[in-house]
């Protein structure tokens, strides 16, 4: 399965948040550097929208620890119910079309709500329900978006993967 990485923004931005909240280093700055490296725009940081970023964050967990594909659609389906203002299609910037999820007059936090919410939901519908996932290490609190050919990704990292490995040789 090929993905059209130029239109992952929303999950790309989902992992980094949810992984970023999961390292216990959600500051101003990682938030506002995280924002920036997923070209979010006018970002308009306060303790107030990093407090509801956090909060957001905390639930877009949901679609990567699902065991099934009902289940991460439904997680995604309440994504979208709170996240989302009206889809629609826009070419700006000179960039290729591509969804809006929210009025580009909405605040941050609506903004990042609605470009994550919808850029799970594309993502899931592109990877047939499944690709979404938690890392398998034992205490890694970590998620990942699995955009391998093989789509066999268990792990967050090949760090986790490795250190897992060496746990497990030592085992036996």
């Amino acid at each position: 399965m090929q993905f059209d990485h130029d239109n992952m923004t929303g999950v790309r931005l989902s992992v980094d948040l949810v992984n970023l909240r999961a390292d216990g280093a959600w500051t101003e700055d990682r938030v506002a550097a995280a924002l920036h490296q997923h070209e979010i725009r006018r970002i308009e940081l306060d303790a107030r929208a990093v407090r509801g970023l956090g909060e957001w964050t905390e639930l877009l967990r949901a679609p990567f620890l699902t065991e099934t594909v009902d289940d991460r659609c439904t997680a995604v389906n309440r994504l979208l119910a709170a996240g989302t203002a009206g889809i629609y299609l826009t070419a700006h910037d000179d960039w290729r079309p591509h969804l809006h999820f929210t009025p580009e007059t909405e605040s941050l936090l609506g903004r990042v709500k609605a470009v994550t919410a919808g850029g799970l939901a594309v993502f899931t519908t592109e990877a047939e329900g499944a690709r979404l996932g938690a890392c398998a290490r034992e205490g890694c609190p970590k998620v990942f978006a699995d955009t391998s050919r093989g789509g066999r990704q268990s792990y967050c990292s090949p760090r986790c993967a490795n250190t897992d490995a060496v746990r497990r040789h030592r085992r036996a």
